[in-house]
């Protein structure tokens, strides 16, 4: 028999504690967020820099203490967690089936449910640059969590391509843990995190913002050894003469997020065909 909610949040990153919080404070009384990690929060324990919080509660705090201040109150409105649990289904009827090592086999029938999923980076494979194999090409975001949550530094000379915001922030990290950032590499004309990064963590240490370039080749077979950057024209091609090479140990990758919409598909949701989301 499946258990009876009002609300379930899927997903216990900053949107979804959010979003649980906002159904208690509107009256919901069974209020359960489901979370296939170990702990609430998402992604906020490795983003160690300031800035979040600003709008939400007033106050200018870094990832893991808007985490904190996200949890208390979450605890105090008493929203119902079940951490280290995954949804595998979910019906146009909003009944799920879910598995965990802590409470086992579930199935749940939500009066609502929020899909509060979030992204995953754009690896390698979704970019389709050509080169060899090699290790040292990993996400802005794992580098992030190597950095900040492992204490353990990938490489110490690197090339990143995007310039999203956890790129551009990660080019400030690893400059002051003593590495070596080539350049942050852009494809688009502008850059594709906000302002107040490019100048913070880009400029204010020199490091190089190529607008308009793009990598075109990996080098490198164990380990990669470098990258060709090259130019584009307005249609986003490269320009041919303009390659150039950089030498690195390490290739982040900050180029775009793909929406986790699996479980929004069962659910019926409709997408948008251009940004594959609601």
């Amino acid at each position: 028999m499946a258990e009876k909610v009002d609300v379930a949040v899927i997903g216990a990153g900053p949107a979804g504690l959010a979003a649980a919080l906002a159904a208690r404070e509107q009256g919901a009384e069974r209020v359960t967020i489901i979370e296939r990690s170990e702990r609430l929060g998402g992604l906020l324990p490795q983003c160690i820099h300031n800035g979040f919080g600003l709008l939400y509660f007033g106050e200018d705090l870094t990832g893991p203490e808007y985490e904190r201040v996200f949890i208390q109150r979450a605890r105090k409105a008493k929203v119902e967690a079940r951490l280290e649990s995954m949804v595998l289904d979910i019906s146009p009827k909003l009944e799920m089936t879910a598995a965990s090592s802590r409470h086992g086999y579930m199935k749940i029938k939500a009066g609502a449910v929020v899909l509060a999923m979030g992204c995953r980076e754009k690896a390698r494979g979704a970019l389709g640059i050509p080169g060899g194999r090699p290790s040292g090409i990993l996400t802005a975001g794992t580098c992030q969590r190597y950095v900040n949550m492992e204490g353990f530094i990938p490489g110490r000379r690197f090339v990143i391509l995007g310039s999203g915001d956890i790129g551009m922030i990660m080019a400030r990290r690893l400059t002051l843990e003593g590495a070596k950032v080539e350049a942050v590499v852009e494809i688009m004309p502008w850059p594709g995190g906000l302002i107040r990064n490019e100048v913070q963590c880009l400029h204010d240490f020199g490091i190089p913002l190529l607008l308009e370039h793009t990598v075109t080749f990996i080098h490198g077979e164990s380990r990669i050894q470098g990258v060709t950057v090259c130019r584009v024209d307005e249609k986003r091609r490269p320009v041919p003469g303009t390659e150039r090479y950089m030498p690195c140990d390490c290739l982040l990758l900050s180029a775009g997020l793909i929406p986790e919409n699996e479980l929004s598909v069962k659910a019926g949701v409709e997408l948008d065909p251009v940004t594959g989301g609601p």
